[in-house]
């Protein structure tokens, strides 16, 4: 992958004036040189990249790392630090969304006084955020195994069932068809519990006329699925069926939005200017979306503060929802790849009203 990204990361160096950049990131690492170990670093220079590990990883990284050299480390600083010297550096970028100010300051004290730390924030947010086709097959495995596994555990959604018990048979779900560990963990919100939008599955059983709402989402060869599914368990109250079709109708209408060129703020803005309208406006707080890939947050962001506009390859979620206190709670799920002439949806459930049988 490194040097598909030479270009654009030479366009970082011109225009931050930079002689180097060091990339601890692990999210970062797997993309820009191919490596799946949890220590290491790269180093990148307007001549050469090089990796830098300990030990334990020095065999994986020569089998695995796409870089002009690999380099073993006693000490990560050190190492790091010397091969810096080597190269004549004098203004070197930094990651600096996931370096530590610890460890900036372990570079400086043990680097040149000339040195220039420059940190990198904006400049790197685009650089995973374009998918090429590889990372799009191992998204729409990861959507296919999220998809299978809720199939498989959607006969466990009746009354009785205790949400934490269905979120741990979703796991194993996931992990019997090939997924490599769940996205996150998982929410499996029901009743009342559906106004908490980060409701963490609990202890409460599901009951006769609530809705249940399922965010859950597996990784496949580290790319992850994100998706939102909410059913009726039974017959439900007359408010919490408008509230589903209010917001499913926001989630269609933002879709419809997307194609290149849109700002992400504008199609955040139509499913927003929806739900208002019909009420609920005070009950939609969050963003509309995020991007997902080798992480299951990462750019670009879909919210009312979003500066970016849609791109080709771009790869994010569309999630409206709803959430009144006492009440309940919906939120309805997908996750988009941005298209040439518009987008396409990676994930596979429909979002269509369900009863499911009691």
């Amino acid at each position: 992958m490194l040097k598909d990204m030479t270009p654009s990361l030479r366009s970082v160096f011109e225009t931050a004036g930079l002689d180097a950049m060091v990339f601890l990131d692990l999210a970062n690492l797997r993309y820009l040189c191919g490596f799946t170990g949890t220590d290491g670093a790269l180093v990148v220079t307007r001549e050469r990249t090089c990796f830098l590990t300990d030990s334990r990883y020095t065999t994986q990284a020569r089998q695995q790392v796409l870089a002009d050299g690999v380099r073993e480390y006693a000490e990560k600083v050190a190492g790091i630090v010397a091969l810096l010297k080597e190269c004549g550096a004098r203004r070197i970028g930094f990651e600096a969304e996931t370096t530590s100010f610890a460890m900036v300051g372990r570079f400086k004290e043990k680097g040149l006084p000339e040195w220039q730390w420059h940190p990198l924030a904006k400049e790197l947010l685009p650089l995973r955020g374009r998918k090429h086709a590889d990372e799009i097959a191992a998204i729409l495995e990861a959507t296919r195994i999220s998809a299978a596994a809720f199939e498989d555990i959607l006969p466990l959604l009746r009354p009785g069932a205790v949400e934490r018990e269905v979120a741990l048979e979703l796991e194993f779900a996931m992990k019997r068809l090939g997924g490599e560990e769940k996205a996150f963990d998982f929410i499996v919100a029901s009743g009342t519990r559906g106004a908490m939008p980060h409701g963490i599955a609990s202890a409460k059983p599901i009951e006769t006329g609530d809705l249940v709402t399922l965010d859950f989402g597996t990784r496949f060869k580290g790319y992850h699925s994100d998706e939102t599914v909410t059913v009726a368990v039974g017959e439900v109250k007359p408010e919490l069926r408008k509230i589903f079709d209010t917001v499913l109708e926001a989630h269609d209408r933002a879709i419809s939005e997307i194609r290149p060129g849109v700002a992400l703020k504008d199609i955040d803005a139509t499913a927003r200017r929806y739900i208002d309208r019909q009420g609920y406006g005070s009950y939609f707080g969050h963003g509309l979306g995020h991007g997902v890939g080798l992480e299951v947050h990462e750019f670009p962001t879909v919210s009312p503060r979003s500066e970016t506009v849609a791109e080709e390859g771009m790869v994010f979620t569309v999630e409206p929802g709803i959430y009144i206190p006492d009440l309940g709670g919906v939120r309805i799920e997908d996750m988009m790849q941005v298209t040439a002439d518009g987008c396409r949806p990676l994930t596979r459930i429909a979002k269509d009203f369900r009863t499911l049988p009691v």
